[in-house]
């Protein structure tokens, strides 16, 4: 898939380059999409000088995290949820302490971490899986709640928005906070529907209605603010919480004597490691999205997409973060190309760029986590779980334009 979405956007570029020459006789569109490959390349690195230095820092203070405790501690608190939610898996199973172990490191933003345990987990619920090509209720749950991508800290995001040169990169805290809590929420619905899950057993009711009521309260004050308000609210919200984070890890991690140095050496390592790994996956899919805006194809197809919203009498602005949420489906590689690409083109903390940033952060790469999550064991019939999790994905990416409007239109 990923294969043919990358050979599609030069193949289009070509198209739409060929077209502009022989129909329109402008000569120049080539050197331009030439000079965009090389400034693209050029723009990959200097990401990364960045990319290098976030999550070398963002993953040595989450190892001293996981040698603290804190992820288990978690894992613990959401057990009983899961149980409820995953009623064909038994009391005590290895695949619950994986599940809740897998989400608290999503939620803390150690995606890194989260993955090989996801995996590991999708194993052990093959274990229960009487039908060995067909996904189980409990498989679809948790693949869907992994695809809609419930992220309390998006370090990465906010990564990209400082090495844009944005003023604020926390700014877009709060309104990816309400938008992956939409995605999440309509994930969980939609399988709930579809499983005849018991939504008001007293345990999840015990979760979920704190949670729903804080953050429909929580709405509710935003709603009196004001938007200068709503953005400084964000701005002063996400970097409390972040240092925040961050000094509680190290001091937990004193007072349960974890070597807070070294651990944050050995986690620091690690991030190195998965910088470097990424630099090839970005310049290809930055110098492939490049050479689409300079042929003119991407702005051609905006154009028809924003003349087809404004003939509905919808206010047009949010159409150029459009490129972020129809290839973040496919591959979070191109959605972070096409992030920066916004911001480039648009500005870093423009409109349709702050939008994009919130589409990002709202729920995780749906087909790519279906391959990875259901491939791992070997299952061919995913029944609903694509559904729901198209469903969480197109819930995210509303969501997002409507808080974008609701803080910064």
């Amino acid at each position: 898939m990923l294969n043919g979405l990358w050979l599609g956007f030069f193949l289009t570029a070509a198209l739409a380059a060929l077209g502009r020459w022989l129909i329109g006789g402008d000569t120049a569109v080539f050197a331009a999409m030439v000079e965009s490959l090389f400034a693209m390349a050029k723009l990959s690195v200097e990401v990364m000088v960045l990319l290098f230095g976030t999550l070398t820092l963002w993953l040595g203070f989450l190892r001293i995290a996981e040698a603290a405790g804190i992820v288990d501690r978690l894992a613990r608190l959401l057990g009983p949820l899961f149980r409820r939610l995953m009623p064909e898996v038994p009391a005590g199973h290895p695949a619950l302490g994986l599940i809740t172990l897998n989400f608290a490191a999503n939620a803390l933003g150690l995606d890194n971490a989260a993955t090989p345990i996801g995996l590991k987990a999708m194993r052990e619920l093959q274990t229960l899986n009487p039908s060995k090509d067909t996904a189980s209720n409990a498989q679809i749950l948790f693949l869907v709640l992994n695809a809609s991508s419930l992220t309390l800290l998006p370090v990465t995001i906010f990564m990209y928005r400082a090495q844009q040169g944005a003023a604020d990169p926390t700014l877009v805290f709060l309104p990816i906070l309400l938008a992956t809590s939409a995605s999440t929420l309509v994930g969980l619905l939609s399988v709930a529907f579809m499983q005849r899950l018991r939504l008001w057993d007293p345990v999840v009711l015990a979760y979920l209605l704190p949670g729903a009521l804080l953050l429909g309260g929580f709405m509710a004050l935003l709603a009196t603010l004001s938007a200068a308000a709503l953005a400084a609210l964000s701005s002063l919200l996400g970097n409390l919480v972040l240092f925040g984070l961050i000094v509680g890890f190290l001091l937990v991690g004193a007072l349960r004597r974890v070597k807070v140095y070294e651990s944050f050496i050995e986690g620091a390592k690690e991030g190195f490691d998965v910088a470097k790994n990424l630099l090839p996956y970005l310049i290809a899919m930055l110098c492939a999205i490049g050479v689409l805006r300079a042929s003119g194809a991407l702005d051609l197809a905006l154009e028809g997409i924003r003349w087809l919203v404004g003939l509905t009498g919808w206010d047009t602005r949010f159409v150029d973060a459009l490129p972020t949420a129809l290839v973040k489906p496919f591959s979070g590689s191109a959605a972070r190309a096409m992030l920066i690409e916004t911001m480039q083109s648009q500005g870093v903390d423009s409109f349709p760029a702050l939008v994009a940033a919130i589409i990002q952060g709202s729920t995780e790469t749906t087909f790519y986590v279906l391959a990875v999550y259901f491939g791992a064991v070997g299952l061919q019939r995913g029944r609903h779980a694509v559904g729901c999790a198209l469903l969480a994905e197109l819930a995210g990416v509303v969501a997002a334009i409507f808080v974008g409007y609701w803080f910064f239109g």
